[in-house]
């Protein structure tokens, strides 16, 4: 990440904008279950919110500085930290009751890798729990954020045919301004 986009994914104003309107909206009607993995928390802005409400909560951080800070912030609580890839996901197959995936597909370096992901999150939950998540929108706000950063802006006109794609059923995904949710089943 560039350092404004640093600055703002570690920003209080984001952290009050993601407890208070982002997060509720995207869990709004789904039960993640006891043992659920964040896909990509960055800085954990996210993480200390889902902590509070979730029974045991695994995340998974490519960026080893990150997960060397949270997994500092985190030690003794509900959270486990792995530094890992989303992409090739170091656990057994069905090992967690949910997945989640808040504000970072777009920084997965191409539709193909992002697919892969797609698929590892599938493998690793249980049948029937549910993948969701949140993501913006392509355009020119984000180009400008993402300068010199990795900015590959999923489609959500296409998404549900991906997800489907790696096997989940009873896909949704909802358009809200500049931003939108997804949620996936796997059957």
């Amino acid at each position: 990440m560039n350092q404004v986009h640093r600055w703002i994914c570690s920003s209080r104003s984001w952290k009050r904008r993601l407890e208070g309107e982002v997060l509720p909206w995207v869990l709004d009607g789904f039960d993640l279950g006891d043992h659920v993995i964040e896909v990509g928390p960055g800085f954990g802005l996210t993480t200390g919110w889902l902590r509070r409400r979730l029974q045991q909560l695994t995340v998974l951080e490519i960026d080893g500085r990150l997960a060397h800070s949270l997994g500092k912030s985190l030690g003794g609580t509900n959270v486990r930290v792995v530094q890992g890839d989303g992409t090739a996901l170091p656990f057994k197959d069905k090992s967690f009751s949910g997945a989640i995936a808040l504000t970072m597909l777009h920084h997965v370096p191409s539709a193909r890798l992002q697919d892969r992901l797609f698929s590892e999150v599938r493998r690793v939950i249980q049948p029937g729990a549910v993948f969701v998540g949140v993501d913006s929108l392509g355009g020119w706000r984000m180009r400008l954020l993402h300068i010199g950063d990795v900015l590959v802006p999923v489609d959500p006109a296409t998404l549900a045919r991906r997800l489907e794609g790696a096997g989940f059923t009873d896909v949704s995904v909802t358009l809200d301004g500049r931003r939108f949710r997804f949620a996936a089943r796997r059957g």
